[in-house]
């Protein structure tokens, strides 16, 4: 592949990255300029983190460089603050974790084999006791508090904490939509950077199921399926990584600090013929 059929190439796969993000830009109030501000910001914070010249610190010349950007513009935009909010990811897990917890975790199951009606308080089989094993040093009321935002939980006439969502899924803040759009995307981009230049025996899990010619009266049902599905598999697979996770699993030992999982989204789209 040379230079022309690279870039040719790399351009209709950016427009195609770029087209849904804009369009969530657009409808937020989002201009060029605001967005094209955000695009310098990552490229110096790239050029500076992960291009410079092995043994040698980077410089501003040299991102300059790599970048396109005049040497001020670097300057400039390495000195402003970065005011965005951290994503709230951690916080989005340890809710995700507890519910992963309640629904695998024997000792919180009811005699049916499901996720039981937890007492708030108590050593055992308690919502405390679940917070607690699962996500940390944060709080059972805060972790309530925020499932029961979601919908994911309620109380039963009997004071019990009841499981009414097997996912952690925020419905009612788009900022927090938001976060999950920066934070998935993201993965996936990481994973496709890393496959293509990555030897064949260190690629990363990247797959997909894809089907062009199905019809309309198919996609209600399709959608419910998959979904249920897919919910299965990620609940398996949930319960694989927290066998590894020191958070879920203070026994394991082991040094360094790794953050690792596997998504799944669906998709559908209208084709024009």
């Amino acid at each position: 592949m040379g230079p022309d059929d690279l870039m040719r190439t790399l351009s209709v796969a950016s427009t195609r990255i770029l087209r849904p993000l804009v369009r969530i830009l657009l409808r937020s109030g989002i201009s060029y300029d605001a967005f094209a501000e955000v695009a310098k910001r990552a490229y110096v914070d790239v050029a500076k983190s992960e291009f410079a010249i092995p043994g040698k610190k980077q410089t501003t010349s040299r991102i300059s460089t790599i970048t396109g950007l005049s040497r001020k513009e670097v300057v400039r935009v390495a000195n402003v603050p970065d005011v965005s909010e951290a994503l709230k990811e951690a916080g989005i897990n340890r809710a995700a974790r507890v519910i992963s917890g309640w629904i695998r975790g024997e000792a919180y199951h009811d005699e049916r084999g499901q996720p039981g009606d937890l007492p708030f308080e108590g050593e055992k089989g308690s919502f405390t006791a679940l917070v607690k094993q699962f996500s940390g040093d944060i709080t059972a009321r805060t972790i309530a508090d925020e499932l029961a935002r979601v919908g994911a939980i309620t109380v039963t006439p009997k004071g019990n904490i009841r499981l009414t969502s097997r996912a952690y899924i925020p419905h009612q803040n788009d900022i927090e939509k938001l976060e999950i759009l920066g934070s998935d995307v993201a993965d996936l981009i990481s994973t496709i950077a890393h496959n293509l230049v990555c030897p064949p025996e260190r690629r990363l899990f990247q797959r997909k199921a894809v089907y062009n010619n199905l019809p309309a009266e198919s996609m209600p049902d399709l959608q419910i399926k998959l979904s249920a599905k897919a919910q299965s598999c990620l609940e398996a697979m949930s319960d694989t990584l927290a066998k590894s996770d020191r958070d879920a699993n203070p026994k394991i030992k082991g040094t360094g600090h790794f953050r690792a999982g596997v998504g799944i989204y669906y998709f559908e789209e209208e084709i024009n013929d």
